[in-house]
């Protein structure tokens, strides 16, 4: 069981999603990447190319936390690369300045990819202070795929600790949970895995911890999920991949916050691939939580995003983009 303080409110911007749609209805509480576009610039903007964000395979979000005459920004993941960062950093008018933490969700590249590029940013406008990133100590360890033949595809490391200290993170390795931003954030500790029908990530590996060698890893127990507690609304949880199955990470939140209802589940549910096998368990399972919002995106896959709104219906299933700010 675990505190956490209510907020006024959380809003979540989305800087890099899988995919872009600023066509589609939204319900009162979002915002697409186009509407905000022209609400910064006016009626007199011009749409062109120029304007718009890219898309790829990753996520990052971009939390403002508002308590009482406090506000709080904290940076949950950071997608892929570089360049699809900061253009759709640029491009959607985001001030990095006020982070004042940054969260990795899981050791995966698509999550990790910018990390040293965003620490550049945010302290080109903070005035160089360093910025706490918040760490698994076994995110550091390479990954792999064994593929059918028996071979590895080898997976991109996520930045070292000494790669995030040369370029101003201050690294916090924990395996417990934590709460950051003046108390406002919890980072969850391992969740722990209890449904009984997720799997993680069938065939991934890990190094050894000598380093000479492969050991299955497809619990992944690295992974940590976010959570806000908005005042009337209750608990929001931003899972990125939902790689421990986000049945457990639901449960997982409830565990700690069991005098609180959960309000929203936001991320990626990692329903695509494999997992496709495991849909049906999961949004019977879902309906367990009481759930208002649930918005998923990046690794959910479209046959779970159709289940899903079969289920639920757009009154609750809310579609992730580039650029969608969610206010809570």
């Amino acid at each position: 069981m675990t505190t956490l303080a209510a907020v006024e409110s959380v809003d979540i911007h989305v800087l890099v999603d899988n995919v872009t749609d600023s066509l589609s209805s939204v319900p009162s509480f979002v915002e697409t990447e186009l509407a905000g576009l022209g609400r910064r610039r006016g009626a007199a903007w011009v749409l062109g190319g120029a304007c718009l964000c890219c898309a790829a395979h990753g996520l990052s979000c971009l939390l403002t936390i508002r308590s009482g005459d406090e506000v709080h920004t904290v940076l949950f993941d950071t997608g892929p690369e570089d360049r699809v960062f900061e253009q759709n950093v640029s491009r959607l008018g985001v001030d990095l300045g006020p982070v004042e933490a940054m969260v990795l969700s899981h050791g995966h590249w698509d999550h990790a990819g910018a990390m040293l590029r965003a620490l550049q940013l945010v302290r080109d406008r903070n005035g160089g202070r360093e910025i706490p990133c918040y760490m698994h100590p076994d995110m550091f360890r390479s990954r792999a795929l064994k593929l059918p033949n028996g071979s590895f595809l080898l997976m991109e490391d996520v930045p070292s600790a000494a790669a995030l200290e040369a370029n101003g993170g201050r690294v916090v390795c924990s395996r417990e949970a934590q709460t950051i931003a003046g108390e406002t954030a919890f980072v969850s500790g391992e969740i722990a895995r209890v449904s009984g029908f997720e799997p993680g990530l069938p065939g991934q590996h890990r190094r050894t911890a000598e380093g000479t060698g492969w050991e299955p890893d497809e619990l992944q127990m690295d992974e940590r999920f976010l959570a806000v507690n908005v005042r009337g609304k209750g608990v929001v949880v931003l899972t990125a991949c939902s790689h421990a199955g986000v049945v457990n990470v639901l449960t997982h939140a409830r565990k700690c916050f069991p005098d609180v209802k959960l309000h929203a589940v936001l991320g990626g549910l990692h329903l695509s691939g494999i997992n496709e096998r495991i849909i049906p368990q999961t949004v019977k399972a879902l309906h367990g939580f009481g759930l208002e919002v649930i918005a998923a995106g990046h690794c959910t896959g479209w046959r779970a995003m159709a289940a899903l709104c079969t289920e639920f219906g757009d009154a609750r299933l809310v579609p992730l983009a580039v650029g969608k700010r969610l206010r809570f």
